[in-house]
């Protein structure tokens, strides 16, 4: 399975980071090859929420749709993403932020495989650079919203 992981410093307070991650509904705005998004529904409370999500993921002739469960945990500035339904095999993801002197430091990873073993050889090739990708766009929208330094 392509797994991923990604750690950055940025010049952004945990909350803001964990605001731009969480907010799923706005990823069409900023996320490389996200078509729509969509909340299902969203339950919990101030320690713990659950969002039930589809995106649609569109790359040149590859277009599908997958549900996930993400689950916001606002208190420890983390957010779990676990896969319901789609081509996935298998995918999991988690963010977290954690303050530092001059803003948070992001840790990321995400664990996927596809059904279809000949759309997985495809997108292996290009796996690690796509997601440094989407990791940018994040990092670019938080400028974006921001400013340049935040913290």
């Amino acid at each position: 399975m392509p797994r991923h992981s990604e750690r950055r410093a940025l010049p952004y307070t945990p909350d803001q980071m964990y605001d731009l991650v969480a907010d799923v509904a706005r990823y069409p705005e900023f996320l490389p090859w996200t078509a729509a998004a969509r909340i299902r529904s969203r339950t919990g409370g101030p320690e713990g929420e659950v969002m039930l999500a589809d995106l649609i993921i569109s790359f040149k002739l590859f277009r599908e749709s997958f549900g996930s469960r993400v689950t916001l945990w606002p208190g420890k500035k983390r957010i779990e993403t676990e896969y319901l339904d789609g081509p996935f095999r298998h995918l999991q993801s988690e963010w977290t932020f954690t303050p530092t002197a001059s803003g948070c430091e992001v840790d990321f990873w995400v664990d996927f495989e596809f059904r279809n073993p000949i759309i997985g050889r495809v997108v292996g090739v290009v796996f690690n650079e796509a997601m440094q990708r989407v990791v940018a766009a994040f990092e670019k929208r938080a400028r974006q919203l921001y400013g340049a330094s935040a913290a």
